[in-house]
């Protein structure tokens, strides 16, 4: 299993046990220590998790709290309210997506590769790799992510919804959201028609590899209030 799957399925379960009136701070609290013991149960060396963030089982996680009538943002996912759209993307994320893209663009112009080829060797996604690590060892420095470290609360979006009637909760594997499944997954299959690479409609830190059906992981729920 992943550190990311791992943190997935620590933290989806903490959730399903945690008091139905707690706020965000307190959950962000709570959660990282949920994080932490875990780690202590699996004896992991606390100096590298210190020093070398990107060993950390890390997530990111998106709650809605029927008791506070709060949206919960912590890390880079998105979510409709009433059709309006709101995220909380990581800084770098742009900035990195777009040097790819042009790297990318310049290979493909240049005839050094083709898109078939970019799809199995994906030299725009190794420029960017030491970037994408130096980022993520700024995890709840300059951005938040639960970690089992302190989260950085000032990245934590918090919406107060008291008039949302519909609310949709995804992760950002999907490039635009919408306010039924089926037209969010149609979207992502043209873009990935058009653009398997994700360097033109969309640009992102990585494309459509062979092999893989989409570009990252995916989590929708759309629900009525």
């Amino acid at each position: 299993m992943t550190n990311g799957r791992l943190a997935s399925t620590t933290i989806a379960a903490f959730i399903q046990g945690m008091p139905y009136d707690l706020d965000c701070d307190q959950f962000c609290c709570d959660v990282t220590r949920h994080i932490r013991q875990l780690y202590s149960s699996l004896d992991i060396d606390r100096l590298t998790l210190s020093n070398q963030a990107e060993t950390r089982m890390t997530a990111s996680a998106i709650i809605y709290s029927i008791h506070r009538k709060e949206i919960w943002m912590v890390g880079d996912c998105q979510c409709l309210v009433n059709s309006q759209p709101f995220t909380n993307e990581k800084p770098t994320e742009k900035t990195n997506a777009l040097h790819r893209s042009a790297i990318l663009h310049q290979a493909l112009e240049e005839g050094r590769a083709s898109i078939d080829h970019l799809r199995h060797d994906d030299i725009g996604r190794a420029a960017i790799l030491p970037n994408i690590i130096q980022s993520t060892r700024q995890q709840n420095k300059d951005f938040a992510v639960i970690d089992g470290y302190p989260i950085a609360m000032d990245y934590v979006r918090v919406l107060y919804v008291p008039e949302a009637e519909e609310i949709v909760l995804a992760s950002d594997g999907y490039p635009k959201l919408f306010t039924d499944l089926a037209s969010t997954e149609a979207y992502l299959e043209q873009v990935i028609r058009e653009d398997p690479l994700f360097i033109h409609l969309h640009p992102a830190t990585k494309g459509v590899m062979a092999g893989n059906e989409s570009y990252d992981d995916r989590s929708y729920i759309r629900f009525k209030v």
